[in-house]
């Protein structure tokens, strides 16, 4: 009988291409949603797994309920947590980051704690947000490892700006994770996964093109006309969304990765890197991408190691260039079915 794992936010972007990856290797995956609709708008991209019976839905509205996953917690040997905020615009930082982020990690480990001892591995979705030092700026020659933490406090990020205050909600809930299970000594172990900014295809539903995720935005408005020029670059590194479900199957599959965190990314990147690319391979959108200062030099910043994933997960990386021209291919397909 194969393996059920329960997949949390499992109508977004980054959970698609988990349920691929999970799926595509024989598990049986119940995803949790807020709501029927969400579960309709998933449903009808894996019509074979649900007529199989290989993929179920629960719903869950409110993740950072006490006991919101006690039931849904039972009768599955793994759980992959997904579901977190991700509002780089929040304006109360305590109800919209900071509590969802922590309450909601806390209330999926206890629910397993108290409901399911069956349970050997959660895999968490973390962020590098939780290992950046946004004080110490770009950090020109500095490589950033798993042994990383934003330091950052939440009083501090109660009056700092709002990417702050989000990036700290990611530290948060990472470490209310390593707290919990240091303290309550459960019968799983965690892995949590920090991938910088996403990028890749779009295989979850989407309404509109004014509805994109956040990351799949940061793209199309690169290629729509909406950006006149280049933009700063945020932050400096990023993870192809095919890879990134990869590492989270690894990571589940792997007993070397229990109680490990991993740092999940493809390469160094700038905006001007992303705009080069996709005026290269698209001819048809050079008018609507700016060209700035095309082949620039890479900057004097940080980087990531991602060699912790390579030798104990097994990890492999896609290109930078398959990520972008395979998102914007997905993108422009994407558009189309919407006009």
């Amino acid at each position: 009988m194969p393996e059920t794992v329960l997949l949390t936010g499992a109508s977004g972007y980054i959970a698609a291409h988990i349920l691929d990856a999970f799926l595509g290797a024989g598990f049986h995956v119940r995803a949790q949603v807020r709501s029927k609709g969400s579960e309709e708008r998933v449903k009808h991209h894996y019509t074979k797994y649900v007529d199989s019976g290989a993929l179920s839905f629960v719903y869950v509205e409110d993740i950072s309920v006490p006991g919101a996953f006690d039931e849904v917690v039972k009768d599955v040997e793994g759980v992959i947590h997904t579901a977190s905020p991700f509002i780089l615009n929040a304006k109360d930082y305590d109800k919209d980051l900071f509590d969802p982020a922590r309450n909601g990690t806390l209330s999926i480990l206890q629910a397993v704690k108290k409901n399911n001892p069956k349970v050997k591995r959660i895999v968490i979705t973390s962020s590098f947000a939780s290992a950046i030092d946004m004080s110490k700026g770009l950090r020109s020659g500095y490589t950033y490892t798993e042994a990383d933490w934003n330091p950052m406090t939440i009083e501090e990020a109660r009056n700092a700006d709002p990417t702050s205050a989000y990036l700290v909600s990611k530290e948060i809930a990472e470490h209310a994770a390593y707290e919990f299970e240091e303290k309550e000594h459960p019968n799983f172990t965690v892995t949590t996964l920090l991938p910088p900014m996403v990028y890749g295809p779009v295989e979850h539903d989407v309404s509109s093109m004014s509805h994109l995720n956040t990351s799949a935005a940061d793209v199309y408005r690169l290629m729509n006309g909406s950006e006149k020029s280049v933009p700063e670059t945020g932050f400096y590194a990023y993870a192809d969304v095919r890879d990134l479900a990869k590492a989270h199957l690894l990571a589940y599959t792997t007993e070397a990765a229990a109680n490990q965190r991993y740092l999940i990314t493809n390469a160094s990147y700038t905006y001007q890197m992303l705009c080069d690319i996709i005026r290269k391979n698209f001819p048809e959108l050079k008018d609507k991408t700016p060209e700035g200062d095309a082949g620039a030099p890479f900057p004097n910043v940080y980087h990531l190691d991602n060699s912790k994933s390579i030798e104990e997960l097994g990890m492999t990386y896609r290109t930078m260039e398959e990520s972008v021209v395979d998102m914007v291919k997905s993108l422009l397909a994407l558009e189309k079915s919407l006009t």
